[in-house]
C-alpha cells in the first residue's frame, strides 16, 4: 500500500452532487457512469447525511435545483456544471462544451426552466436510491474539499 489517504488519491477525481430525489437527476448521474471510462468521476447526492455538514450552504441552491461540480477545488453550478461535465465525456460529448460561448444567464435561464419542473415531468423519489454493487464505488460522501 502507497500510504496515500483516501482524499489525496481522490484529488484528482471531479465531485458530481446531484438531487438525489430526482428521477432526471439520477438517470443523469447514470448516464455519465455509463460514459466514465476513465473512472473521473464521483457522485453524492445533496440530501446525504455526510454533504449537507460539510458543503457550505451557499453552494446548495434553493430546492437543491442545481447540479454541483467540485473540479480542482472549484465549484460550478448548473449549466456551467453540465457543460464541464460533458467536455469529460467521451466520443462527441465534448462538443456541447462549446455552448459555453452562450452566456450563463441565458444558460442558466433554460436550466432553471427545466429544473423548476423536474419533478413533475421526470418524477420524484421518496428516498434517494441506493446504487447497486457494480457502482457503488462511484458514490462517496467524502468530497475532499478545503473551505478556507
Amino acid at each position: 500500500m502507497s500510504g496515500k489517504t483516501f482524499r489525496e488519491k481522490e484529488n484528482n477525481k471531479l465531485f458530481v452532487l446531484f438531487d438525489g430525489h430526482c428521477v432526471l437527476c439520477s438517470r443523469t448521474v447514470n448516464f455519465i457512469i455509463r460514459r466514465d471510462k476513465k473512472d473521473l468521476f464521483r457522485f453524492a447526492p445533496l440530501q446525504g447525511p455526510g454533504i449537507s455538514g460539510k458543503i457550505p450552504g451557499s453552494w446548495i441552491p434553493e430546492n437543491n435545483d442545481s447540479v454541483i461540480l467540485i473540479e480542482k477545488g472549484r465549484v460550478w453550478h448548473r449549466s456551467s456544471a453540465v457543460l464541464r461535465i460533458m467536455r469529460r465525456l467521451p466520443y462527441g460529448w465534448p462538443l456541447l462544451y462549446l455552448l459555453i460561448i452562450i452566456p450563463a444567464p441565458v444558460r442558466d435561464f433554460f436550466y432553471k426552466f427545466v429544473a423548476k419542473s423536474r419533478y413533475r415531468w421526470f418524477g420524484r423519489y421518496d428516498n434517494c436510491l441506493v446504487p447497486d454493487k457494480r457502482i457503488r464505488n462511484k458514490f462517496t460522501e467524502d468530497i475532499p474539499i478545503q473551505i478556507d
